[in-house]
């Protein structure tokens, strides 16, 4: 019974130690982790593990042991302040993804993006078509933000006095020169229909395309590779 006892001091401990350097350190840690928080959280998740439950590990090692941890992370955060360059190797910097409207290939390429990952981080922005983008940045939490081209902004029909027009999920047509054919089916489309419409806009192979999709309302979007290619 002793030792289910001190084991329950020692997790009561450590649970309000890690409060405490939660408060201390920041809401970033739980909620806009940068590479550098990530590996401060393993750390400490590791310091409290292999404490707790090591009996040859006191409490007050415990105590010293996010003591020292706290300390050494508050230092580090004022270090960065004092000298500048160190943040960009600590936590990295945002990216361009997509400038002027255009989805830069390169910057998916060296935040290892998909379009998959670069479509759903839009979606969760309420962005649900590359058209309708000026400017996303990929942030060093791995979040994206979005600024809208201006005749995209959200001012409605309604304010306007319009008529309602009908809306609908764009199709993602062409990803990096390749066909999505799941797509063409979803719209009863066959490639020969997509090549058609690649030559009304001029385009002569889809391998030509970085991207495009389709709405019914907007028609046909595409953005052409770079001329560095791949």
């Amino acid at each position: 019974m002793a030792d289910f006892a001190y084991i329950t001091f020692k997790l009561a401990a450590g649970l309000a130690g890690l409060w405490v350097i939660t408060r201390l350190l920041g809401k970033k840690e739980i909620s806009q982790l940068t590479a550098f928080d990530f590996v401060s959280s393993l750390m400490l998740s590791e310091i409290v593990g292999n404490t707790l439950y090591d009996r040859d590990v006191g409490l007050e090692q415990l105590l010293y042991a996010l003591a020292l941890w706290t300390v050494m992370s508050l230092a580090l955060e004022k270090l960065v302040q004092f000298v500048p360059w160190l943040s960009k190797p600590l936590n990295g910097t945002a990216d361009l993804i997509i400038d002027n409207g255009r989805i830069d290939w390169q910057a998916m390429k060296r935040n290892n993006l998909d379009f998959d990952q670069l479509l759903t981080m839009l979606r969760e922005q309420n962005v649900f078509s590359v058209r309708e983008v000026a400017f996303a940045v990929f942030e060093t939490n791995g979040s994206i933000s979005v600024m809208k081209r201006s005749d995209a902004e959200s001012v409605t029909r309604k304010d306007l006095r319009l008529p309602d027009v009908p809306v609908s999920l764009p199709a993602i047509l062409i990803e990096n020169g390749r066909i999505q054919r799941q797509w063409l089916e979803a719209l009863g489309r066959d490639e020969s229909w997509l090549l058609g419409e690649l030559q009304a806009a001029g385009i002569g192979r889809p391998q030509e395309v970085l991207y495009a999709e389709w709405t019914d309302h907007d028609g046909l979007y595409c953005q052409m590779k770079p001329e560095t290619g791949q």
